[in-house]
Parts: C-alpha cells; sequence; structure tokens
C-alpha cells in the first residue's frame, strides 16, 4: 500500500510516516516549504517529498506509484479545503482521512494496546519520558512523539510490541477519534480557540476523550477542573505527593511530568516506584524542550502561558545555579491565539533580566483579525520594563552574542516550525 502523507514536516504527520514505513507501507508526501525536519525525513529514507503541493506536484508522484491513501494533517485542511492535493484525490478516487484514521488501522491490524498522553501542555515531554522507561526494559515498543529524541525516532514501529505510546493531539478533536488502553492528562488549559469556541466546549472533549479511555492518570486540579466524576477508572494523582521531591529533573514542571509518566509505567509493569525513579533521572531530554543549542543558549516550545512559566521554571533553576541573569527571546505562535490570550501574560516571565520579543510566527491565520505586534503584546505584561520589541535580523544576532559573552543564559522560546525562531537560531549558532 502506497501512502501519501501531506504536511509530512509537520511533529504529527512526520512520525506518522516513519512509522508506517517500519510497518512495512511505501511512503511519500509532500508540505509547502522545506525544513530541517523534512531534511531528517530524507535521512531516515523517506526521499518521496514534493517541497510545493501543486495539483500537478501530487500528480507526479501518484503517476509513478499510484497512492493508495492520502492522509493530511488538520492544518491543510483549515488553511484549503479546496487545494489542489484534495481536487486530485478527489477526481481519482482515493481514499483520505486525518491522521487518525490510518493510526487507528496499524494500532488494530498490529494488535497494539495505546497508551495516549494528552493535555494542553506537557504532552510531549511526558510521552517522551514515557518511551525512555520502556526502552530501558529493552522489549519492543512502538510510539509517536512531537519532537526529535536521541535515544530514537521521532516515530517507531517494532515488531513484537504490546503498546503504541502516543501523543494524543485535540486540535481538530484529533484525539476523540481513539479508545487508548491507558491515557495521562498533563494539564488542561482552554486552546486551539478556532477549534473550541469556548472554554467549556474544550473541557466537553477533554471529558469525552477521558470516558472514552479504559484507564486515566489525571492530576487533581485537573480533575477538578474537567469536573470528572469518581471512577475505579481514573486515578487522581496528588502535585504535593513527596515522592516528586525525589525526582531530580530541572524544573518543577518537568517533574510533574516525570511523575504522571511514571504512575503509567509502574501500573503497567509492575515495576517499583524507586526503580521508575531512578530510570526516569537519566532522562536527556528532547528537541526543543530547554535544548542546548550551544554555551548557554538553550530552545523551548513554549508558546502559550502555561507553558511559558513550565519553561521558566527550569531556566531560572538553571540560572539560579549558575549565578547568572536570564534573558528571553520570545516568538509568539500565530497571530490568531493573541487576540485569545494577550491577557492572560501578565506574570509569564516573571523573573526574566531582559527580555526580547519577535513578531508572532504566522500559521493558519484569519485575515479579518488585526496583526497584533510585539509592542502592543508587551504591554499585557505586568512589568512591560524588561521587554524590547525586535526582528529576526542582524540587531537581535548581536544582542544574543552579547548576552553570552557576558555569561547570561538566553532561552528562546519558539513553537513554530520552518522559517522560526528556533530555525533561525539553529542557523546562525
Amino acid at each position: 500500500m502506497h501512502i501519501f502523507f501531506s504536511g509530512i514536516g509537520g511533529t504529527a504527520i512526520g512520525p506518522l510516516a516513519l512509522i508506517a514505513k517500519q510497518a512495512g507501507y511505501d511512503v511519500s508526501g509532500s508540505d509547502k516549504q522545506n525544513s530541517k525536519y523534512i531534511e531528517y525525513l530524507n535521512k531516515k529514507g523517506i526521499e518521496n517529498i514534493s517541497i510545493g503541493q501543486s495539483y500537478q506536484d501530487i500528480q507526479k508522484i501518484h503517476q509513478k506509484n499510484p497512492i493508495d491513501w492520502y492522509v493530511f494533517s488538520s492544518a491543510v485542511f483549515i488553511e484549503n479545503p479546496d487545494a489542489d492535493e484534495f481536487k486530485f484525490t478527489r477526481e481519482m478516487g482515493i481514499k483520505t482521512s486525518k491522521r487518525d484514521g490510518l493510526i487507528n488501522k496499524i494500532v488494530s491490524d498490529k494488535n497494539l494496546k495505546m497508551l495516549a498522553i494528552a493535555g494542553t501542555h506537557g504532552k510531549t515531554t511526558t510521552t517522551a519520558m514515557l518511551i525512555w522507561l520502556f526502552k530501558s526494559l529493552n522489549k519492543p515498543i512502538s510510539y509517536s512523539v512531537g519532537a526529535k529524541i536521541n535515544f530514537g525516532e521521532m516515530g517507531q514501529y517494532q515488531e513484537g510490541s504490546e503498546y503504541f505510546i502516543y501523543e494524543a493531539d485535540e486540535f481538530d478533536r484529533n484525539f476523540l477519534a481513539f479508545e487508548p488502553h491507558e491515557t495521562l492528562i498533563t494539564g488542561v488549559t482552554w486552546d486551539h480557540h478556532e477549534v473550541f469556541p469556548d472554554r467549556e466546549d474544550y473541557k466537553d472533549a477533554f471529558r469525552e476523550f477521558v470516558s472514552q479511555s479504559k484507564h486515566t492518570f489525571v492530576w487533581s486540579e485537573d480533575f477538578d477542573y474537567l469536573d470528572l466524576r469518581s471512577e475505579d477508572s481514573i486515578v487522581v494523582l496528588d502535585s504535593a505527593n513527596q515522592e516528586i521531591s525525589e525526582i531530580k529533573l530541572k524544573g518543577l514542571y518537568n517533574r510533574l511530568d516525570a511523575f504522571l509518566a511514571i504512575n503509567c509505567f509502574t501500573h503497567i509493569t509492575g515495576k517499583n516506584t524507586t526503580e521508575a525513579i531512578n530510570i526516569i533521572n537519566k532522562f536527556p531530554g528532547s528537541s526543543r524542550r530547554m535544548e542546548e543549542i550551544t554555551t548557554n543558549l538553550y530552545s523551548d516550545y513554549a508558546h502559550t502561558p502555561e507553558k511559558i512559566k513550565g519553561a521558566m521554571s527550569i531556566a531560572k533553576e538553571i540560572a539560579n545555579e549558575n549565578n547568572q541573569k536570564l534573558v528571553v527571546v520570545y516568538e509568539p505562535l500565530t497571530n490568531r491565539r493573541q487576540h485569545f490570550m494577550k491577557e492572560q501574560y501578565k506574570d509569564s516571565f516573571e523573573g526574566v533580566d531582559k527580555l526580547y520579543w519577535v513578531p508572532s510566527y504566522l500559521a493558519r491565520e484569519d485575515p479579518s483579525q488585526e496583526i497584533l505586534t510585539p509592542e502592543e503584546l508587551i504591554k499585557q505584561l505586568n512589568n512591560p520594563e524588561i521587554a524590547e520589541p525586535r526582528q529576526l535580523n542582524h540587531r537581535l544576532l548581536m544582542d544574543i552574542k552579547q548576552c553570552l559573552e557576558d555569561n547570561n543564559l538566553v532561552v528562546c522560546l519558539s513553537g513554530g516550525g520552518g522559517k522560526s525562531l528556533d530555525e533561525w537560531l539553529r542557523d546562525n549558532f
């Protein structure tokens, strides 16, 4: 079977393409722009990727090897439901679906049990941690995670696996397609406002997802926030549990994510908590989750107030240990999101000595919305005096270099992909 992945450079579609290739399918795909992640896929043997998504681009691939199944990312369809690729697949009668359809087929055909990690924030880190724990057993494991990890691929299918660890995204209600064996809820706050028009709708989706899960681990705060009912299938965790203090990873939110993963791991494997903590204390991290690019320069994916605070908890621990000043460069993800969350920034950067704010990374935008500038968003802070607007240009490059020469800790926060602050950072450092 030949499967074509549209938006293959995305952090959800890309790993699934790797999984499909390892599971024995022919794989090809397309994206609107090249990126370092597409180069990564090329190195992993997925070379038939079109940079460009015109009618002719997909037609050329189909003529060489007829496409049986067209898998698209939600972002592709939302941006343009009448795009050339959709026209072509309709004309050719090619089966189409979002990624959930293919994932369910692989899980079913390979007789896997899904371990799903869902939440507004923390799900990529928690997914990577759970993968790390299971890999410590040296048993086959299949998974998909939304970041590069240095202890495996972003997506993997291994023959003989019993479990499929999956980062279950709520965007476009994708996670509602699944009925997991185990579910971990990492933390819930209203997001993806173009999909969920109000906070209650967002909470309803998570409640429905929990109801579809055989067994769920959730923090007491989220149990209350979602108005869940006490059931034998739901394990409610206390964020004040003393065992969390035995986890030595940097950052409170990292330690909470680790404890969530540990509870699922020990429940399934029968391993004791002390043994699991010893394993998680050696967790090496993942790409763009407080990833050190060069000495004292870090990149993180944080792009909502909760994620920013999580990243800052780690950064402040590192800076305090080394008696350094903390400098942050922040690139918001989507102008659309800024209109909903701008007032939530207030205390997001407390404890930061200097903040450089660059224009928002634009994706899936509403053309009728005014583009909010860094100057306007900085005004929302309780401490706007620490912040200055910047562009991704030579001036910012010199600012960062000077900060590094002064032995400051520099943390760059960016949720975007190609041509984002993160990619600019890697190109320059």
